[in-house]
């Protein structure tokens, strides 16, 4: 039976991660990771990595990187672009962290079909709490390294995400998940890497409701 090899939309964070474990156990090959980094800056949309960090992971995973950038009004056409590149490599599957937001995933599958790539979502409907034991079940260690304040208290930055951890924010009434964007985190080791990403954490900085906590890696 022939793998299904696949492109991996990769944030650094515990869903991107997840989805790259969840295909490999249903089959999948990683061909390649792609990132899509701030259009004028060094650091990854969202998440706010440097490219050293996504590229110790992907060489982790064994993986050629691919970066793109983009402004949020040219992002569609960078994604659709990504997508192509990969599809004229021979890969047939995009693999993305999606886990129950309908409009995303919506927006994902078009976006995908325009470059004839088939979008491949291995977390899509899993219970949101039971996906986060599995992640910790399985051996991932990460942190958060993003926090909206807005959502939850900046006390939470560079905490190591954890079942204890997961309790509290629940108890504060804070999805565990953070799908509607109350953190982010950063993955510094797993069962999909060959050996562990050293970070290194700087001092938090501050911007509008956001705390973010600079990460990079030893050396």
């Amino acid at each position: 039976m022939t793998k299904r090899t696949f492109t991996a939309s990769w944030s650094g964070g515990k869903d991107s991660a997840m989805a790259v474990y969840k295909a490999v156990q249903n089959g999948g090959e990683l061909a390649r990771v792609w990132t899509m980094f701030e259009e004028e800056a060094d650091r990854s949309r969202s998440h706010a990595l440097p490219e050293s960090v996504i590229q110790a992971q992907a060489k982790r995973m064994d993986a050629p990187f691919m970066k793109r950038q983009a402004s949020w009004k040219t992002y569609e056409k960078e994604f659709i672009d990504a997508m192509k590149d990969s599809t004229a490599l021979g890969i047939e599957y995009g693999v993305f962290g999606d886990i129950d937001l309908e409009d995303h995933r919506t927006w994902v599958q078009q976006a995908c079909e325009q470059a004839g790539m088939h979008a491949w979502h291995p977390l899509w409907l899993i219970p949101r709490r039971q996906l986060l034991e599995e992640f910790i079940a399985a051996g991932f260690e990460a942190y958060i390294i993003v926090v909206d304040t807005s959502r939850m208290p900046k006390h939470f930055l560079g905490q190591r995400f954890t079942i204890e951890l997961m309790n509290e924010l629940e108890e504060l009434g804070i999805d565990s998940c953070g799908e509607s964007g109350e953190f982010h985190t950063v993955v510094a080791d797993g069962p999909i890497f060959t050996n562990r990403v050293p970070l290194i954490f700087g001092e938090p900085l501050e911007k509008e409701n956001y705390v973010f906590l600079p990460t990079d890696i030893v050396g």
